[in-house]
């Protein structure tokens, strides 16, 4: 299966009628590995920290989480693993996999448990994967 359509298939999937704003693929690196079309442009800092408070949780929570000059504020997640953000009546879900970044960002009627559902749901499995 290639990682477009793990974008395509799985996180931009309905959602009891709904989908995500926007999702992508990237690599620790942060180079796009796949993505949907209005999903932002990162800057190479953007990545910097979110990898860097997957390293050492809390580092984003003073300044808040930045994705395409976005700011979110960040809230509860699972250290080294999960980053959520919210910004208004939406947000994002960030789950790190052993050689991914698996972004989605919502927007309402879709719910924070939702997204979260869909993004750690593929993150699972690559990381079963060994990916």
């Amino acid at each position: 299966m290639s990682w477009q359509s793990y974008v395509d298939d799985h996180l931009m999937c309905d959602i009891e009628g709904n989908h995500l704003t926007s999702a992508a693929i990237l690599g620790h690196d942060g180079n796009v590995w796949a993505q949907s079309p209005s999903f932002p442009q990162l800057k190479p800092d953007e990545v910097t920290g979110i990898m860097r408070d997957f390293d050492e949780p809390g580092t984003l929570a003073p300044t808040g989480l930045y994705l395409g000059g976005t700011k979110y504020m960040v809230i509860q997640g699972e250290a080294g693993a999960v980053i959520r953000g919210k910004k208004g009546s939406g947000g994002v879900t960030i789950k790190k996999t052993n050689q991914s970044l698996i972004i989605g960002v919502y927007d309402e009627p879709v719910t924070p448990g939702q997204c979260n559902m869909v993004v750690e749901r593929i993150g699972d499995y690559l990381v079963e994967q060994g990916m």
